[in-house]
């Protein structure tokens, strides 16, 4: 196939790009900042339909990434760009798409799976999920309804968008764990490896988390299987609370004590690292069930096994100078 990953530049961008080229598929990144890679990177602007989209007229499947991190403070500048920079690219891949004469079979777009409401309570799937909003955050701060805003406008994006031959899939994705440098659990290893490893809050809320080989076998998988549209959960079948979710990264990587971390702590924390309590402290409690109920298996579904697998790869990769792919 020919894939065309915009804002494919990241870590899960690469986790994709690798594995396809890999297996024997032809990947075009788009980028904003193009850079040498093992596939080919194409420039565009994510605003507006340039040369670029020539690469969507005939591709098999675009999967758009594209989107300002979120790992920041909530200014008023930073919820402009992170609001942007997801629905403005999303316009504009629905847009080529829209224009293509030979469009592509399937558009996955990412989405988010803290689309979902803070909630302690039974787990979100496609189905009976309660999607969040001002009325059903009961718990949360008002700071946290922004990336429900954000997660609704980016889904409203593609929606809107006019690809009546296209097949059209929303990610919501939970956290993809990967060994590679940077990424959110080289970031948590480290931390338990200081000793700071501890129960983040008071431990209750729930983390959603995939493997990085599930990630990519999952959206494999929905490539494949033309019943998959709309709304897809891609995360564990088995989320934990933070407490058991730290516990276990410790067991893995062999660290017996972590210091806790109390929510005034990490409020503090994140003023100084300029980025929001919300990534640590919403319980997000998210399963799968289209994938489960399409056939899907996951080699990873239980934190325990997955955390061994990550913190094995991690110390491959560190030994031998790899990237942790």
């Amino acid at each position: 196939m020919k894939i065309v990953i915009p804002g494919g530049t990241g870590q899960v961008g690469t986790l994709l790009a690798r594995a396809f080229v890999a297996d024997g598929h032809e990947v075009v990144v788009l980028s904003r900042t193009p850079t040498p890679a093992p596939w080919r990177v194409v420039a565009w602007d994510a605003v507006t339909v340039g040369d670029w989209a020539g690469e969507l007229d005939g591709a098999d499947a675009v999967i758009n990434l594209a989107g300002r991190s979120v790992n920041c403070r909530y200014s008023a500048a930073n919820r402009k760009l992170i609001l942007d920079s997801r629905v403005n690219s999303t316009r504009a891949v629905g847009e080529a798409i829209a224009r293509a004469a030979r469009p592509p079979r399937v558009w996955v777009q990412s989405s988010t799976a803290t689309i979902y409401a803070h909630t302690y309570g039974p787990p979100h799937d496609e189905a009976t999920g309660v999607l969040g909003g001002a009325e059903t955050e009961v718990g949360a701060p008002d700071t946290w309804r922004f990336s429900i805003d954000v997660a609704k406008s980016w889904e409203r994006a593609c929606e809107e968008a006019v690809t009546p031959h296209t097949r059209k899939v929303l990610l919501r994705s939970a956290v993809t764990m990967s060994p590679d440098r940077e990424g959110i659990f080289d970031v948590l290893l480290g931390l338990v490896r200081k000793g700071l490893g501890g129960t983040n809050g008071d431990g209750e809320q729930y983390v959603s988390w995939v493997h990085d080989r599930d990630f990519v076998r999952c959206v494999s998988w929905i490539l494949d299987h033309a019943e998959l549209c709309g709304p897809v959960n891609v995360a564990s079948p088995s989320p934990v609370p933070n407490a058991e979710f730290m516990r276990g990264l410790r067991a893995a990587a062999g660290v017996g004590f972590g210091l806790p971390a109390a929510r005034w702590v990490l409020e503090v924390g994140a003023v100084l690292m300029r980025t929001e309590t919300e990534l640590v402290l919403k319980s997000r409690r998210v399963v799968p069930g289209r994938l489960l109920d399409s056939g899907f298996a996951f080699d990873f579904p239980a934190w325990a096994g997955a955390a061994t697998d990550l913190c094995r790869r991690w110390r491959e990769a560190r030994s031998g100078g790899t990237n942790g792919g």
